[in-house]
């Protein structure tokens, strides 16, 4: 393990992926401290996150360090806080407010079309991240927070991004013994995060003032957490929770998109005629999800290649038995979706973009071999909205555009809160 420390480092996703190959499906690291697990299997990830689940929980480093942003909001919260949060956040994501969320996603799609036709004019290329998280926000914004000033939000974003810069550095950082808050990156994290709590304040206030006016807070995540009498600590922390895993995860998967879609000109040619079919100049509507198969199955298999929970972190409650390994109490269990979805067991050529895997004709592996939103009880609860977004947003942009790059191979992948591409995308745009 020490000699792996630079790798590590460098190319988590890599040597994750040799321990696998080289050890099978449970593989335990040699640390100090209670048993340190990597587990690969498509079964035994099955077991810990679905028909075991209660075996486990969340009090480990990962979410620690999470919540010093997030605080013990829905993502980072363990069992007990877990089960008491979910039924009040959950009418946020029922379907009939999924079902509304394609407006939102209508009107970022128009901003950011209008922004890149300006691109398109000038013969620039467009930097597709950014671009992609500033359309992510913009829906989730309105969808679950319905904020009134676009600037609060941008302030909103710019500090969730600084303080996860921060943790994430830290996290990454081995040895790193000091108390945080005795560092400089400590203060950093203080400022970021007083900074979110400042702006998370006055949307309450906002909202609060909007009640009076109107005698209800409204049926959006922020207007739930206020009428259900959630002390304000409670309120931030959900907010926030929803901020970070709201938007970075859907924008990540679109940039992805694009990039593999600009070196693929036949699977970019395919979407773009059942985009043509389907759309035409109408505002995007959930009902068009249905005739859009296509573009559904490339968005699958972005999230199989890039699966923006790519990481996931359990601490065994009980003692438990993992593909014939004994798991006791206390053990930490690293499971990896990265893994599961490359497995050349249960995928042909696993490293290879293929849409058609996905379509509702094509011999598809069991479920248990797919989870890019997790997998049991604590499946991501805004999984049908970041569908429904994503696919609109690649119908729309396939429909408008041709996409263009010089590179012959996808960015190199950077393991972090989601899987970015590292440097970021630039591509060359033509309207179609």
């Amino acid at each position: 393990m020490l000699r792996s420390v630079r790798r590590i480092q460098g190319d988590t996703l890599g040597f994750l992926q040799s321990m696998a190959r080289q050890h099978g499906p449970v593989v335990q690291f040699p640390v100090p401290g209670a048993g340190t697990y990597l587990v690969a299997g498509a079964e035994p990830v099955r077991r810990v996150l679905v028909t075991n689940a209660r075996a486990y929980g969340k009090a480990t480093l990962q979410y620690r360090t999470l919540s010093l942003v997030t605080g013990e909001g829905l993502l980072a919260a363990d069992t007990e806080a877990w089960r008491a949060q979910r039924p009040v956040v959950q009418p946020a994501f029922h379907a009939d407010a999924v079902d509304r969320t394609a407006a939102h996603v209508d009107a970022a799609v128009r901003a950011l079309v209008a922004d890149w036709d300006r691109a398109v004019a000038a013969g620039r290329e467009v930097d597709v991240e950014p671009a992609m998280l500033q359309a992510a926000m913009a829906v989730v914004r309105a969808a679950l927070l319905d904020a009134g000033s676009n600037a609060d939000v941008r302030a909103l974003t710019t500090a969730t991004a600084r303080a996860l810069e921060i943790v994430l550095a830290r996290a990454s950082t081995p040895g790193a013994l000091l108390p945080l808050g005795w560092t400089p990156a400590g203060r950093r994290l203080s400022r970021a995060v007083r900074g979110l709590d400042a702006v998370v304040s006055d949307l309450v206030v906002e909202r609060r003032r909007r009640a009076y006016r109107t005698g209800e807070y409204g049926a959006d995540l922020l207007g739930l957490l206020l009428a259900a009498g959630l002390p304000p600590r409670q309120v931030r922390d959900q907010v926030v929770t929803f901020i970070v895993a709201g938007h970075e995860t859907v924008a990540t998967a679109l940039t992805w998109a694009l990039d593999l879609l600009a070196r693929d000109e036949p699977v970019a040619a395919r979407l773009a005629a059942e985009a043509d079919g389907v759309l035409g100049d109408r505002p995007l509507d959930v009902r068009l999800l249905p005739r859009l198969p296509y573009a559904r199955a490339v968005l699958d298999e972005v999230l199989r290649l890039y699966p923006p929970a790519w990481l996931l972190t359990r601490r065994a409650r009980v003692d438990d038995e993992l593909a014939g390994a004994r798991i006791p109490a206390g053990s930490l269990l690293i499971l990896s979706p990265w893994l599961v979805h490359r497995d050349p067991e249960c995928w042909a050529d696993p490293d290879a973009f293929r849409p058609d895997r996905f379509l509702p004709d094509a011999q598809r592996p069991a479920p248990l071999h797919y989870l890019p939103f997790g997998a049991g009880p604590r499946i991501c609860i805004g999984r049908d909205m970041a569908l429904l977004e994503g696919v609109l947003v690649l119908a729309a942009l396939a429909r408008r555009y041709r996409f263009g790059t010089d590179r012959t191979a996808p960015a190199p992948p950077l393991a972090q809160v989601t899987i970015r591409p590292r440097g970021g995308v630039r591509l060359r745009l033509r309207a179609r």
